[in-house]
């Protein structure tokens, strides 16, 4: 397991050498295996009919072996001529009988014959290797012939290829300076090869260093983008790089969560703001009722009946505007959260709009305001809750009453625009200031043209109103100017469904 401490780039690197070091040892042991096989096979296929050549050519073979003595002093002299080979002569058993070393040298008394029987058959798979009669376990190369009589096997010429003389030399070259300074530039080829490839992981790996660094330091900073100290460094997206791309969308998730974190903090303290607001708008009726009632409590039968009635009925106007507010709340805490389900029907828009203008028509004709419905689209069906787009009319048409001083005006209508059903609410009141418009859908938010009436407004009715829009899949829009009226907008698809 890595040490914790480590870095990529030295992760990386440790990797590398280890990696680097078992393959170079497998190439050498395998290079070095694969050199000396084909040597081997490349020697004894030039010298695989030494044996028959010498037994052919020389009278003593070729007659059948009697004199081992004069046998061993023929191999001698072979020997001197060819110091690459050792020879020997093998009976039928593949016991020695003579040989061309000095006595003391052949540890073997036997050699196995079935290398040689695989080398006397046609096309033999080479290299093929037999005892070496010098070393106890070791193999070479050989050439082999049998020995006749006439038609009698008198035994085997045994004739070894790269003998001990051979070895010695070989192992000297070795050791020669040529070999030694080869060698030598070998490992520094190697080594040089080693620390380029280390020197490129260090360049490729830098850049993931330093994103790493600047994630750690977002991390511990809380993800505050401003009090890190991270710096936006120039990534490239169109890069090949992979290394780039990561630390341009590492750029955007920055941006991302800052401002997401930004806005958290700026809701948070609206949600403050909204809930001391709030409780103060609660303390008010809450204060009022317990004042009347106090009042209805102590002095008792001293009140009059009219005082008494009219207590009663500031109590019970004080209940219903707290009974609002208070619904109000939760029913943006409800849409807020996400739990409201719509039941979509089809339905004609036209008659929904009549309904909802005949409830306030009492209302508006005691304010002295004109009330109207224009709607053509008789045929003008959508597919929508009827009950939260009454909602949303009911609120309209209610600001629009208190907004609009005597003998003014409200027309509600509908448009068809691109297959969509507009609806407007317009009305000719004090309207409202260019500086105030993207203000007014927040929750808690009162324009300053809100009228003085009997009424306790939370500023929630148009948060409500754009909140249920939304589910709706549409959005309130609103356009004004003081001293001429507002207008309120939004659009509904129209559905083919007409039953």
């Amino acid at each position: 397991m890595w040490h914790p401490k480590l870095c990529f780039y030295q992760r990386l690197s440790v990797s590398l050498v280890i990696v680097f070091l078992i393959i170079m040892s497998v190439f050498v042991i395998a290079s070095s295996h694969l050199q000396d096989s084909m040597k081997d096979e490349s020697e004894q296929l030039l010298h695989i009919d030494l044996a028959s050549h010498l037994v052919s050519d020389n009278p003593l073979l070729k007659t059948g072996v009697h004199d081992y003595e004069s046998l061993s002093n023929l191999f001698h002299t072979l020997m001197v001529l060819g110091p690459n080979f050792e020879f020997y002569f093998l009976d039928t058993q593949g016991n020695i009988k003579t040989y061309s070393a000095e006595k003391g040298e052949v540890v073997l008394e036997k050699v196995s014959l079935s290398p040689l029987l695989s080398m006397l058959k046609p096309n033999p798979t080479l290299p093929v290797r037999g005892d070496d009669p010098k070393s106890n376990g070791k193999q070479k190369i050989f050439s082999v012939a049998p020995v006749y009589n006439e038609s009698q096997l008198q035994g085997y010429l045994y004739v070894i290829i790269g003998g001990a003389r051979y070895d010695s030399i070989a192992e000297n070259m070795k050791r020669s300076e040529g070999v030694q300074m080869f060698i030598m530039i070998m490992v520094a080829g190697t080594l040089f090869l080693l620390f380029a490839l280390l020197l490129l992981f260090k360049f490729f790996t830098a850049p993931l260093k330093i994103l790493s660094d600047d994630m750690d330091t977002f991390r511990a900073s809380g993800f505050d983008l401003d009090g890190s100290g991270v710096k936006l460094r120039p990534w490239r997206n169109e890069s090949r790089n992979e290394v780039q791309r990561l630390g341009f969308s590492f750029n955007d998730m920055l941006r991302h969560i800052d401002d997401q974190m930004k806005q958290l903090k700026q809701t948070d303290n609206e949600r403050r703001i909204m809930l001391a607001d709030l409780s103060h708008d609660l303390r008010t009726p809450l204060a009022n009722l317990q004042g009347y009632v106090e009042t209805l409590s102590l002095k008792g039968d001293s009140i009059s009946a009219d005082e008494r009635k009219r207590f009663i009925k500031i109590c019970e106007k004080n209940l219903f505007n707290l009974k609002r507010l208070i619904d109000q709340i939760f029913e943006l805490a409800y849409l807020e959260g996400g739990h409201v389900t719509l039941k979509k029907e089809h339905f004609m828009l036209a008659e929904l709009l009549h309904d909802v203008a005949a409830k306030f028509s009492i209302n508006a004709q005691s304010k002295g305001v004109t009330l109207n419905v224009q709607c053509d689209q008789k045929n003008g069906y959508v597919n929508a809750d009827i009950g939260k787009l009454e909602r949303v009319l009911t609120n309209l048409i209610e600001n629009a009453i208190r907004h609009t001083p005597e003998g003014g005006s409200i027309h509600i209508g509908v448009v068809e625009l691109d297959g969509n059903l507009v609806i407007e609410v317009k009305d000719s009141g004090v309207g409202i200031s260019e500086r105030e418009l993207n203000h007014i859908f927040k929750a808690r938010y009162q324009a300053s043209n809100t009228g003085d009436d009997s009424s306790i407004h939370a500023g929630l009715g148009l948060a409500i109103c754009q909140k249920l829009m939304d589910l709706l899949d549409s959005k309130l829009e609103v356009s004004s100017e003081l001293g001429k009226g507002t207008s309120f907008k939004f659009s509904l698809a129209r559905s083919n469904d007409f039953g």
